[in-house]
């Protein structure tokens, strides 16, 4: 009889284990700032098709839209309605006033997305005007 059995020993297992500790401790913390750079890329983008679609809004209507205009005027695809704001991902866009008129927004438009600081982040900021300049802030 053959009792000779091969595998892995206990301290092999546990070398493995801390190889993988020590690789995630180094990587978890690149892959969260990849994300939360990819969410705010997205919210530039989505704050450039909101000024492309206000110029189209203004061309057709003769006055800016509010967000759920401009939402609903874009199949809406730039997010969802909560009140007066628009949520998508992680961000709020909300306009400047909280609710323009027709006369005010015949003079122009502010949309700002804000995403709230959540533990070690800081809040991030970023707004949009009639002219198209886009403007990060950084608390």
């Amino acid at each position: 009889m053959n009792n000779k059995q091969s595998g892995f020993s206990l301290i092999e297992l546990l070398l493995v284990m801390v190889i993988l500790g020590i690789i995630s401790t180094v990587a978890i913390p690149y892959l969260l700032k990849a994300v939360h750079r990819s969410e705010e890329s997205n919210t530039l983008a989505t704050l450039r098709t909101v000024s492309a679609a206000q110029i189209n809004y203004l061309s057709g209507k003769g006055r800016f839209a509010r967000l759920a205009e401009l939402n609903a005027a874009q199949a809406n695809s730039l997010g969802t309605i909560a009140g007066t704001d628009l949520l998508r991902g992680k961000f709020t866009f909300q306009m400047n006033p909280v609710a323009p008129t027709d006369a005010q927004l015949k003079e122009g438009y502010t949309i700002i997305a804000s995403k709230p600081a959540a533990g070690q982040e800081t809040a991030y900021i970023i707004s949009v005007d009639q002219t198209g300049q886009i403007t990060q802030i950084f608390p």
